[in-house]
């Protein structure tokens, strides 16, 4: 029932009806408020005097379009009305409950200062829908007053607990004190001394509690609604064309002569039954609004809920980025103190080796001083030119490096954070889309794929039916031990070399194609296209065949790679020579590295002067590269002269065998990492037993030397028989 109370308040006093009329644009009017908003307009601005007149149409007078069907008397709701014409607008103002009211007409100057003033039409604008009436003689008279109104507001104030309030007060109505039979008014005290005050006329009505006055209001006969244009007369039949009640003489002698009309209590019954068929679908609408309410509250809860674990979610995300960041912060500063501990331990190295050298030589200085000093020829002759060889041999020894630092200060690691920052600043929500279908299998193309030493070229297409779009492609490799498969490439091309494969191998591959909108596997038709094997992703494709491969060539070919020697290594016959300008040993590897399988490779000697000590063996990436190989722990090596050979790791010397290098030698590398062992050969002479055991992870050919060697590196070899005859042995 509060829902009904805007309906049942007058819009411009804000307070229930007293006394309404209906205008004839069906609002509604207290009949005190409508005499207190009239227009006194003059007859020149009358609508028909401005029409007769062609004058133009008043600022404020908007509505002309709704106005002129109140001058035609076929308009339905206001043929009924002819007395009444449009009439122009005032400014508005604001009624208490915000509607636009308009404001009586200013009071006339003083009689002496103003000509007298012409006639007057009075002017009525409705203040919910604007339209202007011009009252005739009869005034606010003509208009019908609602009684079924003012019974609904009876029935709906006698339904309140808190109805008995005064109904003058203009914001919070007080309680009400007293209640006028006559005026039919409730007031609390105030209202009561100020609107009905005890004196003149008014000092002759009756008084009662407001209980009382409820009482007498419920039971005094309803009033029985009378014709306006005949005040004597009651409403008997019902005109269908001006849709409103009319007595007997506005049939006869009135303008509702010639209209259909219909028996009052029909149309009655009629129209009630029409509006109680409106009602039940506008009921429809209320309850399906009310549900609608319902699910728009829950709908709030769960926003609110879902926004809790969702940020939740977000900040578990953010904080295992945060500790994958720390984690892999902690394994970069473990590297970085390794580093640190090897240049100390190598420049301490260095700083023992030439300590000890520096007093060996000012020994030889102080003693050779004294010698000299000596008076006797003969005695000096005898060891004159042993020291001089000695002094000679200490120089030579000084000027092979040895005053050069091994290590820099500056540490050769540079952080890469650029692609990180990068993926931090592209760190964002992935909206969700309409699923649309998902590419089809990439067919991998056979004839197209090949591999090269530890290489392999794949190729693959779409299905030439296939009318998806494709976004990009990704290519995956097991391990070579049919192990967990990894992404290897992520693209939009159709063919990948993938390198830095294990030799004498088998992978397997596969690779599947997406697009922004898969995350469900493509129909099975499409699958059933391919071979058997075929394996599904719930994230994009389902994958092409599985495609073995094996490795064609059961041995290796590379080179020496100019990127990681030192600078002083000089190449040449395609980078399978080299030789250096210093006089100091420098270390060059190859270009492949090597973590599985049985490899080996020559190297022949071209050229050999003054007798140096070249070394050949393999070496971490990292391994110093201004050092004799196999002097720090990232390389293992054999060192050679022309008489004798060593094994060294670590600054290690193991096994000294007999037998050196010459020009034109060859030196035999073999690396298996299958019984992760290195073995040496001279002239396909094996050197000594294994020279290294325990061998694991990944290893680059490597050779030392100076100017005065020059290798030329031999692959793609057969294994020695010295060792394919072990092999072969239970």
């Amino acid at each position: 029932m509060e829902e009904m109370e805007e309906e049942l308040k007058c819009p411009v006093c804000g307070s229930f009806y007293r006394e309404p009329i209906i205008l004839p644009c069906s609002h509604n009017l207290c009949q005190a408020c409508a005499r207190n908003i009239l227009v006194q307009t003059p007859d020149s601005e009358s609508p028909q005097s401005r029409r007769a007149s062609g004058s133009a149409v008043s600022d404020y007078d908007y509505l002309d379009l709704d106005k002129m069907s109140l001058y035609s008397e076929a308009d339905s709701g206001y043929g009924s009305y002819g007395g009444f014409a449009s009439a122009p607008t005032t400014p508005c103002q604001k009624s208490p409950n915000g509607v636009r009211v308009f404001p009586p007409a200013a009071p006339p100057p003083p009689a002496a200062l103003a000509p007298p003033p012409p006639p007057r039409n009075a002017c009525l604008t409705c203040p919910q829908c604007h339209r202007s009436l011009v009252l005739d003689e009869r005034g606010l008279r003509g208009f019908p007053r609602n009684r079924l109104l003012e019974g609904v507001i009876d029935r709906y104030q006698q339904g309140r607990a808190a109805a008995l309030r005064c109904q003058l007060c203009e914001k919070a109505p007080k309680e009400a004190a007293v209640m006028c039979e006559q005026c039919d008014v409730f007031y609390c005290d105030p209202c009561r001394l100020r609107c009905h005050p005890p004196r003149g006329p008014l000092a002759k009505h009756r008084l009662v509690p407001p209980a009382q006055g409820r009482v007498s209001r419920r039971l005094s006969p309803r009033k029985i609604s009378t014709c306006t244009d005949h005040e004597l007369e009651n409403h008997s039949m019902y005109c269908v064309q001006c849709k409103s009640p009319v007595c007997y003489q506005c049939l006869e002698e009135g303008k509702h002569s010639s209209h259909e009309v219909k028996a009052l209590g029909a149309m009655w019954k009629l129209h009630k039954s029409q509006l109680s068929q409106a009602l039940n679908g506008l009921s429809d609408r209320a309850k399906e609004a009310k549900e609608f309410l319902v699910q728009l509250r829950n709908m709030v809860q769960q926003i609110q809920e879902n926004s809790v674990e969702f940020e939740a979610c977000l900040v578990a995300q953010c904080d295992a980025l945060i500790d994958a960041l720390n984690r892999r912060k902690a394994q970069l500063l473990s590297r970085v103190n390794k580093e640190h501990e090897h240049k100390l331990k190598v420049v301490r190295d260095q700083i023992s080796h030439c300590t000890v050298k520096l007093r060996q030589t000012t020994g030889l200085m102080e003693y050779c001083l004294e010698v000299i000093k000596e008076n006797d020829p003969s005695g000096f002759l005898q060891i004159s030119d042993a020291l001089i060889r000695r002094v000679h041999l200490t120089e030579d020894q000084w000027g092979k490096g040895t005053l050069t630092p091994r290590m820099t200060t500056d540490f050769d690691l540079n952080l890469d954070n650029a692609p990180l920052l990068q993926s931090i600043h592209q760190l964002d929500f992935v909206q969700m889309k309409v699923s649309s279908p998902v590419p089809a299998p990439p067919i991998l193309q056979l004839e197209e794929c090949c591999t090269h030493n530890n290489s392999a070229t794949l190729s693959w297409k779409q299905p030439p039916l296939s009318t998806v779009q494709v976004e990009g492609y990704i290519l995956e490799l097991d391990d070579g031990n049919g192990g967990q498969f990894r992404e290897v490439y992520v693209g939009k091309e159709t063919m990948c070399t993938v390198d830095g494969l294990h030799f004498n191998s088998t992978y397997s591959a596969r690779v599947k194609a997406f697009n922004k909108s898969g995350v469900s596997p493509y129909s099975k038709t499409l699958v059933l296209q391919t071979s058997e094997g075929c394996n599904f992703d719930t994230q994009g494709s389902p994958y092409s065949q599985l495609v073995d491969i094996k490795k064609m060539v059961a041995v290796a070919w590379f080179s020496f790679d100019p990127s990681s020697a030192h600078a002083d290594i000089i190449f040449s016959n395609d980078n399978l020579t080299v030789t250096c300008n210093s006089y100091d040993d420098r270390v060059v590897l190859g270009k492949t590295g090597f973590s599985k399988g049985l490899h080996y490779w020559e190297l022949s000697i071209d050229r050999y002067d003054n007798h140096p000590d070249p070394a050949f063996g393999v070496a971490r990436i990292d391994v110093l590269k201004d050092a004799m190989l196999g002097k720090d722990d990232k390389a293992w090596a054999m060192y050679v002269d022309n008489n004798r050979s060593w094994f060294m790791h670590n600054n290690s010397h193991t096994n000294r065998t007999e037998g050196g290098i010459t020009k034109g030698a060859t030196v035999g590398v073999l690396l298996d990492l299958t019984r992760r062992t290195l073995t040496f050969s001279i002239n396909e002479d094996q050197q000594g037993p294994v020279a290294f055991e325990n061998l694991e992870g990944l290893f680059f050919p490597a050779v030392s030397l100076n100017r005065n060697v020059q290798v030329t590196l031999h692959t793609g070899l057969p294994v020695p028989e010295f060792y394919a005859s072990r092999s072969a042995m239970p």
